[in-house]
């Protein structure tokens, strides 16, 4: 199967002069789930070309087997340095998508018109979509087909206000998640801050953190082989 993950555009931490991007093991522990069972994976973001990384998720405290892993793989760092742009995906070439987290996708992707559009596509055909951590932020603006917010009364997750007070940005950041999705209608659960916790509702995959990401992952495969009851759910 075709699975297309999008990352964020986005380098810049605010106003504090920082950098910021996607989160390494965000991006690395999915990809090698989905890779190791066989899917044919497609990368893409708002501007195409190399992602930027935020740096915090490239210092030695932060590194998996994953991310390790990735770092010692010439293709998948060449794919990613070539990534599509967004406006040139078509949802209806892809199986699933996968978001990967990471204080970027705040900034660009949640207000980002295509990726709106390719969420709302992919729903309304039956598949599923994951995100991780920062980017359930990107259903802020996305629509179910009876015009209710996407998550209105969908059990979710993402990355806590709690875990944000923690890394210390919640005056940084341009919106809460965990507010942001309860203001919108979700039910948002969360485990413990920094553990691993997963939210299933119908074709809609969330994950709460880093270390939940390759649960997202395999709950994104565990969804492609299930079949909803209808389209919109």
């Amino acid at each position: 199967m075709k699975i297309l993950m999008v990352l964020t555009s986005h380098d810049q931490l605010g106003d504090t002069g920082k950098k910021t991007g996607f989160w390494l093991e965000e991006f690395a522990a999915p990809y090698y789930v989905l890779k190791d069972a066989g899917q044919e994976i497609t990368l893409a973001s708002p501007k195409g070309g190399q992602p930027p990384l935020d740096p915090k998720s490239d210092e030695p405290e932060s590194q998996t087997d994953a991310t390790r892993r990735f770092k010692s793989d010439a293709e998948a760092q060449a794919l990613l340095a070539s990534t599509a742009r967004l406006d040139s995906v078509r949802s209806s070439n892809f199986d699933a998508v996968f978001y990967p987290g990471g204080h970027g996708p705040l900034w660009d992707l949640a207000e980002d018109a295509q990726s709106k559009a390719l969420i709302e596509q992919t729903i309304a055909d039956g598949k599923p979509v994951a995100l991780v951590c920062h980017a359930p932020a990107v259903l802020k603006n996305v629509k179910a087909q009876n015009g209710a917010p996407l998550v209105d009364g969908k059990s979710v997750t993402g990355f806590t206000d709690e875990e944000e007070d923690a890394v210390g940005l919640t005056n940084v950041v341009p919106f809460l998640l965990e507010d942001t999705l309860k203001q919108l209608g979700a039910k948002f659960s969360k485990a413990e801050p920094f553990k691993p916790h997963v939210v299933r509702d119908g074709l809609l995959i969330t994950g709460q953190n880093p270390s939940s990401s390759e649960p997202a992952a395999n709950a994104l495969l565990e969804a492609l082989t299930w079949v909803p009851a209808s389209a919109d759910a």
